[in-house]
């Protein structure tokens, strides 16, 4: 009787207790890391010189989503097989939102390298359960409305991270930043541990990692492929700071171009913010598949190639707007269309290879776009990626059926 009570609640209401305290949790915790990724070129440029910046910036960004992607699947096959999400997605936030804070206190890069790798190995460890604990707490109809919101609110604040870094960056110094970021960090901690109340359950999975990865449906499998094709495509966002940065300063000064940056990575994230729910309720009525594809990864392509030609403020505007868009659409209809493929009791595994996957992708493309830019030219990188999201773009119109 208890648990059709509960399946009645999810079918007739999608915004319940977990899925609004897990969108709060991620306002706070973006907010949190949100101000230091938006000031991170900019420390990273104090510390090693605007020569450097470039490749040790793709390499500290892929390296810690790499970090990220192993502990991922592990989190997430732990979270099966325990049958019990909240103790990782606690100890996910608790351990990102210290170690962002405590970039602050690095002195050289290899510092700020390791506090961001512990920071994002945190992020590996929350989100697999995290994920899988949101689907479990919704009917399969709402999956959109459930992921798009809770996208929201991570983009908002996202939105609210880059936005107090842009109004403190002339009055207080970059390492402070960091140190303040730990407010909200932890913030994020108390509202999970609170709000979010997972159901007991007495069946546990008993079979290793490598059955439940065998075990994976072959749709599911074909979609991880296409992913990864995109990944090494979708370079981490702090290199289109780097751009703005490098296009504006000759013109306006470093500390004038590193402002505008950080004020147009605030201007994406609303955008984000704004198209995360009406991408994800809208995939729920008209599918998944054809959004994803060409809002998602063509948009993304289209994006990179924009940054080739940009030199002035409104064309840099209208990119980073458009990349919202496509960061929205990806980063929602990738885990709504995870759990239209995937069996509940397999959704934490499911989630943990699928953002491996993301994450050895974000390593690649993030160190060679970086790469590429100081060997050969930024066009040379962003061709690059633009030419991979097409790709990805093909495949998963062409392949993906379901």
């Amino acid at each position: 009787m208890k648990t059709e009570q509960n399946n009645n609640q999810k079918t007739e209401k999608w915004l319940n207790r977990n899925v609004a305290a897990m969108g709060f949790t991620s306002l706070f915790s973006d907010a949190s890391h949100e101000m230091a990724t938006s000031i991170l070129p900019s420390f990273l440029t104090e510390l090693v010189g605007s020569a450097n910046a470039p490749q040790l910036l793709g390499l500290i960004s892929g390296l810690s989503d790499a970090s990220a992607s192993f502990v991922k699947t592990f989190s997430g096959w732990l979270s099966d097989r325990q049958q019990k999400r909240k103790p990782l997605v606690v100890l996910g936030y608790l351990l990102t939102g210290f170690f962002v804070g405590i970039i602050g206190l690095a002195r050289n890069w290899i510092e700020v390298l390791t506090y961001r790798v512990l920071a994002w190995m945190g992020r590996g460890t929350r989100e697999p359960p995290r994920d899988a604990l949101i689907a479990d707490s919704v009917d399969k109809k709402f999956y959109g409305h459930a992921f798009g919101f809770h996208r929201s609110m991570d983009t908002l604040g996202a939105i609210i991270g880059p936005l107090l870094a842009f109004l403190l960056i002339s009055s207080i110094s970059l390492r402070n930043i960091f140190f303040l970021s730990l407010i909200p960090g932890f913030l994020a901690v108390l509202v999970i541990i609170i709000g979010v109340k997972e159901e007991a359950k007495t069946i546990r999975q008993r079979e290793g990692l490598l059955w439940h990865m065998k075990s994976l449906p072959s749709d599911f499998k074909v979609f991880l492929f296409i992913m990864l094709i995109f990944g090494i495509a979708n370079f981490n966002r702090t290199l289109f700071l780097l751009r703005v940065q490098e296009v504006l300063t000759p013109v306006n000064g470093v500390i004038i171009a590193a402002s505008l940056s950080i004020l147009l990575y605030t201007i994406r994230n609303i955008a984000q913010a704004l198209a995360d729910y009406g991408v994800g309720s809208l995939s729920d009525r008209i599918g998944r598949k054809r959004l994803l594809a060409f809002l998602g990864f063509f948009l993304f392509g289209v994006t990179s190639l924009g940054f080739v030609y940009a030199a002035d403020m409104y064309s840099f505007t209208l990119l980073f707007v458009l990349s919202g868009i496509s960061a929205a659409t990806y980063t929602a209809l990738e885990k709504a269309y995870t759990a239209d493929l995937l069996p509940s009791s397999m959704r934490g595994t499911g989630y943990g290879v699928l953002q491996t996957i993301d994450g050895l992708g974000d390593f690649v493309s993030s160190f060679v776009v970086g790469t590429l830019w100081v060997l050969a030219s930024p066009t040379f990188a962003f061709f690059y990626a633009a030419f991979l999201s097409f790709v990805s773009t093909l495949l998963l119109l062409g392949l993906v059926r379901k």
